[in-house]
């Protein structure tokens, strides 16, 4: 596919265009300076190669595809899992804080098997995925204009949608954007808030967290979030993206972008997208865990308010926690290929 290269390019260089390949740096902190319309430049951080090496289940060849920035001249590397035949239905699997792609990583061989492709992103700042080095690089708004760059870029359409937590605020958002793109949508213990409600006390708790914490350990944080104690090698994987503090700028970002309140800059735009959604008529399953408080209510909301979502065979799994496919990466296949299938 157009912009999509196979294996890491020896070649140093950045490329500005659009849709270029920006090779790896194979050691050490890679920054990349680019310039910026404004008065500061954007840099770019990273991640060096050799922390991705010897993952646990995880042998997936990495795939690159490069964006512009709307706004700034710069080039921002998205990585993204790409498996399965190019013409078989794709299954599209967004992350969300602050996973990588690695968290779906027991779902991709079965629907591969299956007969589907799957397409699984790093978001920028994630995973594999280029890093802006500053925090006001990150913006609700920024991220869903550059994942819907990346979609119409990937040309994907007939789109099976899996999405959690952020992937589900980013996700439906594109859905909302690119309504006729999308066949069928999977929400799994996700939400888009406009700020109209309280989110409750466990995410203003984690917000909070996420905002003051000296250190911030994402593989930490994931092991918190799961019901089912994980394997140090995973934990580890979660914080391999991570050399130091400074690529974490958008994982510290991300909690403090939910609209959490009225007046919050992306509060308006989600409520124009529920709009869309409202009138999304293609089947929509929700799919979430019984021990996650901090999306658990968002459920029975969008199946009330979603078309798609009536008359589907919507699941709650038994020891779920808010990183469900840590928890039941295999059961959360089973029902989502069950439905495919009886359809």
């Amino acid at each position: 596919m157009t912009g999509i290269v196979v294996g890491i390019q020896p070649e140093k260089h950045v490329s500005e265009s659009v849709h270029q390949v920006i090779p790896m740096a194979s050691w050490g902190k890679l920054m990349l300076p680019v310039k910026s319309k404004g008065n500061d430049s954007m840099e770019i951080l990273r991640t060096p190669d050799n922390r991705f090496n010897n993952l646990p289940g995880y042998p997936f060849q990495p795939h690159y595809l490069t964006i512009k920035d709307r706004s700034e001249e710069v080039a921002i590397r998205i990585h993204c899992i790409d498996e399965g035949a190019p013409t078989s239905q794709a299954v599209l699997m967004l992350h969300g804080e602050p996973s990588w792609s690695f968290l779906y990583r027991k779902m991709v061989a079965p629907f591969v098997q299956a007969g589907y492709r799957v397409v699984a992103p790093d978001l920028p700042g994630f995973g594999k995925s280029d890093k802006p080095a500053k925090r006001s690089d990150y913006s609700y708004a920024r991220h869903v204009a550059w994942m819907l760059d990346w979609l119409k870029a990937m040309d994907l359409r007939n789109i099976i949608l899996i999405c959690q937590d952020w992937g589900g605020l980013i996700g439906m958002r594109l859905v909302a954007a690119e309504p006729d793109r999308f066949a069928r949508v999977v929400t799994t213990n996700t939400m888009l808030p406009t700020g109209d409600h309280n989110p409750g006390a466990a995410f203003l708790q984690w917000q909070k967290f996420s905002q003051e914490v000296p250190v911030f350990q994402a593989g930490q944080v994931i092991s918190k979030g799961v019901v089912t104690p994980l394997p140090e090698a995973v934990i580890a994987a979660y914080d391999a993206p991570f050399p130091d503090e400074s690529y974490k700028e958008g994982a510290r970002q991300f909690p403090s972008l939910v609209p959490t309140t009225p007046d919050n800059p992306e509060s308006q735009p989600n409520r124009d997208a529920w709009k869309v959604l409202m009138t999304f008529a293609r089947p929509w399953l929700c799919t979430f865990g019984d021990s996650d408080p901090i999306t658990g209510p968002a459920a029975p909301v969008i199946q009330k308010l979603i078309p798609g979502c009536q008359g589907q065979p919507h699941t709650t799994l038994r020891g779920g926690g808010h990183f469900i496919q840590e928890d039941c990466g295999e059961a959360l296949t089973r029902v989502v290929l069950e439905w495919l299938q009886a359809a």
